[in-house]
């Protein structure tokens, strides 16, 4: 038995600056656009991965999640500490100078780090962390 990654999930609080950086910086297609306003799920994903995608989900929508927890995750997204996706790419030098030259905010410019991966890093719109690791 194998089992692969199929989706995984970030939140936004702004679904229309999520597409434009997933989609016009990253290079990811939009798969699926559900809701409506600023409460919408959107899935977008790799071109040449179709069964994999990352689903930007609206904060606080959860019926699990209190008030206070929405605004403690709110916090931590505004800082940078709450959710983290790592994607890899076989330039990392050239996929960083593209990010960068939109605008993107860089949180870590390419370095070698010290347990032996190349990387960088960004925020999304909404605050997340986007690392990127040189692919071999």
């Amino acid at each position: 038995m194998s089992l692969s990654i199929q989706s995984s999930f970030l939140p936004h609080n702004d679904p229309d600056a999520s597409i434009a950086f997933y989609r016009d910086v990253l290079g990811f297609e939009v798969r699926l656009d559900v809701g409506e306003g600023t409460v919408r799920w959107v899935t977008v994903g790799p071109k040449d991965q179709p069964d994999t995608s990352i689903v930007l989900h609206p904060l606080g929508v959860d019926p699990g999640v209190t008030e206070e927890e929405t605004r403690t995750i709110s916090e931590m997204m505004a800082k940078g500490t709450f959710a983290t996706v790592v994607l890899a790419t076989s330039d990392l030098d050239g996929f960083f100078d593209r990010v960068q030259a939109t605008g993107a905010e860089v949180i870590q410019e390419p370095i070698d780090q010290p347990y032996g991966v190349r990387d960088c890093a960004f925020r999304d719109p909404a605050g997340n962390h986007v690392r990127v690791n040189q692919q071999a």
